[in-house]
């Protein structure tokens, strides 16, 4: 395999490079649509609460639900903790700080989660990790439904 060379390129190919003015960018920006990570824990908050809500109606077993609440407050809590401490008020922009907070967002999960026999007596485990993996895909869904109704409004 030949290594590549920019020589080659045609520079009159390529189309020219401008920088946006504040009105252009502004326009971009207007264009696109927001989602924030707030929007994203309510998103998950109110999926954890349909399947709980679901496991408590189709079991009818106060455990799965109670097991199923708390495995959305596993994916929930901490990721509410690692959102203020990211961007929050006093919050500073640094990979640093978000490397920080996602290592303790990760360790107060994983606490949780070796906490959950001790809290939850007894555990549905069924209910408590598929709530907990739908509320981690939620976002995914989240930010699919707001493409689609942006598209519609444009």
């Amino acid at each position: 395999m030949k290594p590549f060379d920019d020589s080659e390129l045609d520079e009159d190919a390529l189309p020219p490079i401008s920088p946006l003015t504040r009105e252009e960018a502004q326009a971009l920006l207007a264009r696109q649509p927001s989602f924030t990570v707030w929007q994203a824990l309510a998103w998950q908050t109110a999926f954890g609460l349909l399947v709980a809500l679901v496991w408590g109606v189709v079991t009818w077993s106060p455990s799965a639900f109670a097991s199923a609440l708390y495995g959305a407050a596993v994916v929930v809590v901490p990721n509410a903790m690692m959102a203020r401490g990211v961007f929050g008020r006093n919050a500073g922009r640094s990979v640093g700080g978000l490397v920080l907070w996602e290592v303790l967002k990760l360790c107060l999960s994983g606490a949780l989660m070796v906490l959950a026999p001790a809290v939850l007596s007894p555990v549905h485990w069924a209910a408590l990790l598929v709530t907990l993996v739908v509320c981690l895909k939620s976002i995914g869904l989240a930010l699919f439904l707001q493409q689609r109704r942006t598209k519609k409004t444009v």
